[in-house]
């Protein structure tokens, strides 16, 4: 049988993670400090652990509502209303509001799902380069085009930066902040520029906030709904009627540490929000039923401890590697993207991989910036590690980078 005549262009257009690679290289090096994964070092809260084992032990192990349990929507709803003022359709006493949100099987689901509901073959999607990893491949499966808006040097995703790529085949726009792979926070005024910008040319806003929890006390500055003395990372959901442009992500995976439940959500637009959950029927049916009763835990469950350790971290990162190169500061999550020094004499094209290897040579695990962008100037360094081996590794980095 020939394969190759029946696999799906779509499929071969497609690479393979290059955060996996690094994983499996890796694998087969002994001793090695890994500041390649974007995956929290904190154990999961017992109280998070022990509802999803009850669960477990109470039988709840088969179909949920493809939508997600009605406990865990209503105290979503609620924590929603509360942080950014919307009235979602799941919120008791407001049944028909404009605006729904549903679980989903990680915040990689919602991204799916929301460029299959909105997305024609031909369609374009504008993303930041650089990128999570998923973003150029939610125009690729939707036989639609990712259209790469270059934030570099500052990494900021602006409004001036964005309305040159808009076209009339553009549908929405993906933005991040905390943003994966460098950590830079948006102002407030950037995401009301953003926000403007798509409701003047009819887009949906799409706001990817899975590190929304780990945003650093600095670049908390948006207050919030319910209590204006409470500041949070700022937000386009967060001005008046957002609700009718933004479809908002957010999940548990990174704030809690259970990267590996799958859990997450949307809310947004109720048109669009019914889309998404018709085609989650067929595609991933529900989020894992029982790590839903475990999420319901982690919403009262304080994570704050263990943002300002990775505060800490970051603090440590910037102050050691800004000596020797330029890194922009992380104002959340815990990623640093980091320029490759001239000094070293790599050609731009290749810097970040070449660099990369000779972080593998000294048993340090670093991603080349080729993997979220279409540039290879930068490598992305996640710190979420312990912090002896955080120092371990940037000695390394540091003694690499002097050339």
């Amino acid at each position: 049988m020939d394969l190759s005549a029946l696999i799906s262009k779509r499929s071969v257009s497609i690479n393979g993670s290059g955060i996996r690679r690094v994983f499996e290289i890796g694998a087969k090096i002994p001793d090695k400090v890994d500041l390649s994964i974007g995956q929290p070092d904190f154990a999961v809260p017992d109280r998070i652990t022990s509802a999803a084992i009850r669960a477990i032990q109470q039988g709840r192990n088969g179909y949920p509502l493809t939508r997600g349990i009605a406990e865990l929507r209503e105290k979503l709803a609620r924590a929603l209303a509360a942080d950014i003022g919307w009235k979602t359709n799941e919120l008791p006493g407001h049944p028909e509001a404009s605006s729904g949100l549903f679980v989903t099987s990680g915040t990689t689901g919602a991204l799916m799902l929301a460029s299959l509901a909105l997305l024609d073959p031909g369609d374009e999607v504008i993303i930041p380069d650089p990128w999570f990893v998923l973003y150029p491949y939610m125009g690729t499966f939707a036989n639609a085009s990712a259209v790469k808006c270059s934030t570099y040097p500052d990494f900021r995703m602006t409004a001036e930066r964005v309305e040159p790529l808009i076209t009339p085949r553009t549908k929405m726009v993906v933005f991040n902040s905390p943003s994966n792979p460098a950590g830079v926070v948006s102002t407030e005024q950037e995401c009301k520029d953003l926000l403007d910008l798509c409701r003047r040319r009819n887009l949906i806003l799409l706001s990817d906030e899975i590190y929304d929890e780990f945003t650093y006390e600095q670049f908390r500055t948006q207050p919030t709904a319910a209590d204006p003395a409470r500041r949070r990372c700022p937000s386009p959901a967060r001005f008046p009627g957002a609700e009718d442009t933004v479809l908002l992500v957010r999940g548990f995976g990174k704030t809690y540490g259970v990267t590996g439940w799958r859990l997450g959500y949307a809310a947004g637009p109720r048109k669009l929000i019914d889309e998404m959950i018709k085609r989650q029927q067929y595609l991933y049916v529900n989020a894992p039923h029982p790590l839903q009763w475990g999420v319901l835990e982690a919403l009262d469950v304080d994570m704050s401890d263990h943002v300002a350790e990775y505060e800490r971290r970051r603090s440590l990162v910037v102050s050691r590697l800004s000596a020797v190169t330029d890194v922009p500061t992380p104002g959340g999550a815990f990623y640093a993207f980091v320029k490759v020094p001239d000094r070293l004499g790599f050609a731009p094209e290749e810097a970040g991989e070449k660099f990369f290897q000779r972080c593998v040579a000294e048993r340090v695990l670093i991603v080349p910036g080729r993997t979220f962008s279409t540039r290879d100037t930068h490598f992305r360094l996640s710190y979420a590690t312990p912090i002896e081996k955080l120092e371990r590794g940037l000695d390394v980095l540091v003694r690499v980078m002097k050339g």
